[in-house]
């Protein structure tokens, strides 16, 4: 009995060298490993390249996927609208 490598259920080979419990597994797992490298091929091709926040001009890092840094993505309202909310709460209105 071998656990499978995608959904860690135990299974019978039917080969000596299978990894993966069923078909569905696979491809799943195949996808995965798809998805992962074109992401890592993105973040290589952006290494020396001059990427720009939209908002503020800050300098992204590759890593970054967004094309806004992480404090432009936050909406100032909304941040102003939750702390009136706390401070709401906390003097004992709802």
């Amino acid at each position: 009995m071998k656990h499978c490598n995608w959904c860690d259920n135990e299974f019978v080979t039917t080969i000596s060298y299978q990894i993966y419990c069923s078909t569905k597994c696979r491809d799943e797992a195949t996808k995965q490993k798809i998805a992962t490298r074109y992401m890592i091929t993105r973040r290589q091709k952006r290494k020396g390249k001059d990427r720009r926040c939209k908002s503020c001009k800050k300098i992204l890092s590759i890593y970054n996927d967004d094309l806004l840094c992480g404090l432009c993505q936050v909406n100032p309202r909304d941040v102003d609208k939750a702390l009136k909310d706390i401070k709401g709460r906390m003097n004992g209105k709802q």
